[in-house]
Formats: C-alpha cells, structure tokens, sequence
C-alpha cells in the first residue's frame, strides 16, 4: 500500500476574494491551492525556500481545478493537500477544499517542475529530493 503524505490548512474567505454576489471568485481557488503547498511544504521541510537554498526553482506547469459548491464571504474552507509521488523530476499534488460543513466545494491538482539556477529544466530528479522521499516515504 502506497504511503501519502498530507496537509490540511484552513483559510477564512475573505472580501476581497468574492464577487458582487458575494461568491468566491474562481480564480482564487488557485490562491488556495497555493495556501496548500505552502502549508504541505512548512509541515515537511519541502517548501519554497528550502527548494530555492538546494538550488532549485519550481514553477508550476499544469494546474486544474473543478468546482463542486460556491463559497461566500466570511465562510472558512479547509485546503487538503496531498503529496503524490513521481518517478520523473516534478512535484504533484493533489487538493480537496471543504467547506464549514465537510462538503467538497472544489477539488483540483497541480505539477510542477524542477529548474536549477541556471533556468535549466531538470530531467532528474534531485539527490535531495530522493532523500527527503526516503526520509518522509521510506522510498
């Protein structure tokens, strides 16, 4: 059985990020998405920062995201982010946003990829990057 590792942030809606029917603006689940990662990556050493002092950039090639049930101004949704493993040099995630009452509100994923200070794709997957699956997956 495949191990995951998981993160689960909660964000509160906030003015600016609804519409003039109050609704969250779709554009915005992006943004939590992105609360997401950061929350996954503070949690496992895996974050921004960390990947920049290893020498490495990760900018995000594919994102998609569906929307199950509008969410409104002051509501707070929890961000479930999910680590999946890959064999190539790139991150995957997957995300389920929830609402106050435990529903699906949008469900989504993203990848991105690993490009060193020279703005090189890399086709390998970084040695750090390994230990940190060994460390985290047991892989």
């Amino acid at each position: 059985m495949e191990k995951y590792l998981e993160n689960t942030v909660e964000v509160r809606i906030r003015f600016s990020e609804v519409d003039s029917m109050s609704v969250v603006w779709h554009g915005n689940y992006i943004k939590y998405f992105e609360e997401g990662r950061e929350a996954f990556g503070e949690q496992y050493g895996l974050g921004y920062l960390d990947l920049y002092e290893e020498g490495y950039k990760l900018p995000l090639v594919d994102i998609h995201c569906q929307f199950k049930k509008i969410v409104k101004y002051g509501e707070r949704v929890t961000v479930h982010t999910k680590f999946i493993p890959q064999e190539a040099a790139k991150i995957c995630f997957e995300y389920t946003i929830r609402n106050q009452d435990e529903k699906i509100v949008a469900v989504g994923t993203s990848t991105q990829i690993f490009m060193n200070k020279k703005n090189e794709l890399e086709l390998v997957k970084p040695d750090f990057v390994n230990t940190w699956e060994q460390k985290w997956l047991g892989k």
